[in-house]
């Protein structure tokens, strides 16, 4: 029997919750009768997706929401773009090789004219440009699996190098990763990163940085469910050196870093219990470790969800972040709150959310102690579908407690057709 094997990782499906690494299994073809009649299929699968993004702030009270503002990376009020993304794959290309391509363009529709004064993604140089976002090939012996060049990393298994989907399309790596299931209840998956895109506001996705020069970044990433209701993730990287370039900064941070990260989720029927922690190791004189951790318990009584998340991250020189993004694999990362979570703080977020409405309407609220000055933010997020098409809503509210100026006012809207 024909055996077609592909990579498959499922992404987290929460952006707060731990997710799981899925065993990569066969897929199996029956043989063809015989005669064999005709193909009626060339093995090819086409799919994509197309955005419309549009986000506005009152830049803490400097400008107006839903003005145009001025046309600055900085100081512009509001941002939109439109997006088309088309992927071919292949699972069986020739001799059991699989194939995979994404090609994403990004464009304004016009909007900076008159609307909006910047965008939220840029694919080059021009306002309208496309860029291959994926461009993989993947290959499967027994219960390995091989998948090597540009694609998505999820945050469940690589916490420090993951496509982040707060944006219109995610960010992508240069990669090679090799999933193994062998052992009972268990997946591991390594990996060798060399490069990224960076995905902020206003960033060139076309743009794939090296993370550590020539050497990449190299991680091993282990997931146990021998215990009924109880998953065990842990990731390690080594990176012979860490620039601040990966976090979009500049300077010099360390030799020979260590990274170590791991993840508990327990299924306790009443409640859901989530436990992290870990540490950025960098070994390098007069630069500080990161050590951190953080809770989260959960639980749904009817329609309404509700949730309790605590992070707590030390003084350090590099803190706790995502050479891709913007985001942080802690339970309290909410929609703008990153800068004020990743180093140096003590952080509890609450949540609550419903099925109502015709879609799922939600409230969290973030209350951060920092080092200097406190912060908090309330994020109200409305998510629905429309036919086909996914809407997302949201206004975010933010308060750093700096006296030189007003509190910050955001709204963000999306809506997304997948094919």
């Amino acid at each position: 029997m024909k055996r077609a094997l592909i990579l498959s990782v499922v992404t987290s499906g929460l952006l707060f919750a731990g997710g799981d690494i899925a065993p990569v299994e066969p897929a199996v073809v029956t043989p063809a009768p015989t005669p064999a009649p005709a193909p009626t299929a060339t093995g090819w699968k086409f799919s994509g997706q197309g955005v419309l993004y549009y986000q506005t702030q009152d830049n803490w009270g400097a400008g107006d929401l839903f003005d145009q503002g001025p046309n600055s990376p900085t100081s512009g009020n509001s941002r939109a773009n439109a997006g088309l993304q088309l992927r071919a794959t292949n699972a069986d290309l020739i001799a059991g090789i699989g194939f995979g391509a994404e090609l994403t363009g990004l464009g304004t529709l016009g909007l900076e004219e008159d609307v909006v004064s910047g965008v939220m993604q840029k694919a080059g140089s021009e306002l309208n440009a496309a860029y291959i976002s994926q461009l993989y090939l993947t290959y499967g012996i027994g219960n390995t699996n091989i998948k090597i060049g540009r694609q998505e990393l999820p945050l469940a298994l690589s916490p420090f190098a993951w496509s982040e989907d707060w944006m219109l399309f995610k960010n992508t790596f240069n990669a090679a990763l090799v999933v193994n299931t062998d052992l009972p209840n268990t997946t591991l998956v390594g990996a060798w990163v060399r490069d990224a895109n960076y995905n902020n506001v206003g960033f060139n996705m076309n743009d794939f940085d090296k993370l550590n020069g020539n050497d990449g970044v190299w991680m091993l990433t282990a997931q146990n469910k021998s215990i009924a209701d109880l998953t065990l993730t842990g990731s390690y990287y080594y990176l012979s050196d860490l620039n601040k370039d990966a976090l979009n900064s500049t300077g010099y941070l360390g030799d020979d870093v260590n990274i170590l990260w791991a993840d508990a989720q327990y299924n306790a029927g009443i409640a859901k219990i989530g436990l992290q922690g870990g540490a950025v190791l960098l070994g390098l004189t007069g630069t500080s470790d990161t050590n951190a951790f953080g809770a989260k318990v959960s639980g749904k009584i009817d329609i309404v969800n509700a949730s309790l998340a605590y992070s707590h991250v030390n003084k350090s020189t590099a803190g706790v972040f995502n050479v891709g993004g913007v985001k942080t694999p802690l339970y309290t990362q909410m929609l703008l709150n990153q800068d004020k979570i990743r180093n140096d703080n003590d952080t509890v977020v609450g949540n609550i959310n419903a099925d109502v409405l015709g879609g799922n309407l939600g409230l969290s609220v973030d209350y951060t102690n920092g080092a200097v000055n406190d912060y908090t933010e309330a994020d109200l997020i409305y998510k629905t579908k429309v036919g086909p098409v996914n809407m997302f809503a949201a206004y975010i509210y933010q308060d750093d407690d700096v006296t030189t100026h007003d509190a910050q006012n955001t709204v963000r809207v999306w809506g997304r057709y997948n094919f």
